[in-house]
């Protein structure tokens, strides 16, 4: 065999070696997923690189996942789409053609996710899956594209949703787009489960506001920042497409660019005495079922006596945490439907919430993936099209077919 041959089977397994990651079996077209990995992985090393040098920030480079994905959203024959401003927040509205029989329409305002530092309404899984809403449940649709870090920081993206949802309330608004202002629900992956979660609670806190939700779609929700240990981020530290330091960073950075935060997060050693009473709302040996707690054991976060960062009053804050609410403000909110997938860092998170909604007394469905992985229902396009997010946008479908 001569050099050329050598050289070309070297570089063969330094490549083979590089997309290879141990994936579970449960999961379906797994070197679908290796590869898809490999390009994330990627692109995070170039901007760990980049940031490293001065050059551009993470984040920056990062958000090449949103603008390599962004379409322009265009209507077609069963759905007029268009943009506005809602209070001066953009956001793209998806109206059913279709006639309702003299009927008022349904609406799902729609919250990406990102991490609160990257995606877009824009994204043409977004648009996808905003229109096939619009189409199926003959609904309107209205996407929000609210700021992003390392930019903006908490609570900014959380008061530009909450603006849009207390703009699509007013009679004027709801009588524009013949809405049924009893049939609204809040929806959002990720990050955006977590701004819809946020959304949900604070519009029962407001007394300007005299309109009750229908439904909150929280689809794989990132719902609290106290503990980073949970058996989800031990389980899932290293998984596609969302690892821990990744998520980690998304969490940091939506309260400060100051890495301290990011490293403290880490090592799950960023509480203080000021959040110590919280952590029995996100204590997973009382709220877990016993087969999402597997092997590991409950320890309770450890906690400063100060908070040089000034950043504990954020992170404890319901509309970054929707989790730390006690039972009583849980109990007046809508029927929830919360996506959970095996695979995910933030599985727990939402199984908790599940199960404290129901002991407050909420209709809950819990749909739980096994072989599910954080952001599998934005993967539905070529080439990065899984059968498992198919699957979860057609439940996410029906259940909101069958309750809105």
């Amino acid at each position: 065999m001569g050099s050329k041959g050598i050289l070309l089977i070297l570089a063969g397994v330094l490549v083979a070696y590089y997309v290879y990651s141990p994936i579970p079996y449960d999961i379906e077209e797994r070197w679908k997923l290796m590869v898809t990995d490999s390009f994330f992985r990627s692109l995070s090393n170039l901007a760990e690189i980049s940031e490293l040098l001065g050059l551009k920030h993470y984040m920056g480079v990062m958000m090449f996942l949103t603008v390599a994905e962004e379409v322009v959203p265009a209507s077609d024959d069963s759905v007029k789409v268009t943009d506005a401003l809602f209070y001066d927040v953009p956001v793209v509205v998806y109206e059913p053609k279709r006639k309702n029989n003299g009927e008022l329409n349904r609406a799902v305002i729609f919250i990406h996710g990102g991490g609160w530092c990257l995606g877009s309404a824009r994204m043409g899984p977004y648009d996808l899956l905003s229109r096939r809403t619009a189409k199926e449940l003959n609904a309107v649709v209205v996407s929000v594209d609210y700021r992003l870090a390392p930019a903006y920081h908490f609570p900014v993206q959380f008061d530009d949703v909450y603006n849009v949802v207390k703009y699509i309330v007013q009679d004027h608004v709801l009588n524009q787009y013949s809405v049924d202002v009893k049939r609204i629900a809040v929806s959002g992956d990720s990050a955006g489960g977590n701004l819809a979660a946020a959304v949900a609670q604070q519009l029962q806190e407001d007394p300007e506001i005299q309109v009750d939700l229908k439904a909150q779609v929280l689809l794989y929700p990132a719902l609290q920042a106290l503990d980073m240990n949970t058996p989800s981020y031990q389980q899932n530290e290293y998984m596609p497409i969302l690892p821990k330091t990744l998520m980690v960073r998304f969490w940091s950075e939506y309260f400060t660019s100051d890495l301290s935060l990011f490293h403290a997060m880490m090592s799950n050693s960023h509480n203080s005495l000021e959040s110590a009473h919280l952590l029995k709302f996100v204590n997973w040996s009382v709220f877990l079922p016993e087969i999402f707690r597997l092997k590991y054991n409950y320890t309770m976060p450890s906690r400063k006596s100060s908070d040089p960062l000034e950043t504990i009053s954020s992170i404890t804050d319901p509309r970054a945490s929707p989790l730390l609410v006690d039972d009583v403000k849980l109990q007046v909110l809508p029927k929830a439907y919360i996506l959970t997938c095996e695979y995910d860092v933030l599985r727990d998170d939402g199984v908790m919430y599940a199960t404290r909604l129901r002991r407050a007394g909420v209709q809950v469905t819990l749909e739980h993936f096994k072989d599910g992985f954080h952001g599998a229902m934005m993967l539905t396009t070529w080439p990065t099209s899984f059968e498992v997010g198919h699957r979860m946008v057609n439940s996410y479908i029906k259940w909101l077919d069958n309750n809105l």
